[in-house]
């Protein structure tokens, strides 16, 4: 990575808010999730590689109960909302999937294999989210937090705004936070 800018990585370059290959984009994050399940003797249920499934159909930011709703579509039958929860769990744990906070929703991981910050790209007008990476951003993290002396144990940035796709399409014509 160039040292002071972000940039998004090779692969969320291709996801979220930019036209890419959904297929391969999905794929990726379901041959990652067996890949470390097995090299970390973890055990991907059936049910919990159906939930991330349905987390990896689509780059919007999804809630326990949306993807609770269209789990009992794809069974057929009641599911109860622990089954998600406990799913969803997994999968956090696991680092296969990330928590938007502001939405209370989840959202695919594509770096599973590497431990890493969390920064978040949100389009306030389709829902789209893609994930970035940054080393200075993450070094500035690291150095406030050894300043403060605060253990920092997890961290999620969320950025909103417009996507480029929306700004055209809406003619969006919105003032810049200048950071």
């Amino acid at each position: 990575m160039n040292k002071g800018k972000f940039m998004l990585t090779s692969f969320s370059l291709h996801t979220g808010l930019f036209p890419h290959n959904h297929d391969d984009c999905q794929q990726h994050v379901l041959d990652t999730a067996a890949r470390l399940c097995q090299q970390r003797q973890s055990r991907l249920t059936p049910l919990r590689e159906q939930v991330l499934r349905l987390i990896c159909q689509s780059h919007k930011p999804l809630g326990a109960y949306d993807l609770l709703e269209q789990l009992q579509q794809l069974e057929g039958h009641r599911v109860a909302p622990p089954t998600i929860y406990r799913a969803l769990e997994f999968l956090l744990e696991q680092g296969f999937i990330h928590r938007i906070s502001s939405l209370n929703a989840f959202i695919a991981c594509f770096h599973a294999e590497q431990s890493h910050y969390a920064y978040f790209l949100i389009c306030r007008a389709c829902g789209n989210a893609v994930e970035f990476a940054s080393d200075s951003f993450a070094k500035e993290l690291q150095e406030v937090t050894a300043q403060a002396q605060f253990n920092l144990t997890e961290s999620t940035v969320e950025l909103f705004g417009y996507c480029p796709n929306c700004q055209v399409k809406t003619e969006i014509k919105h003032d810049s936070i200048n950071v």
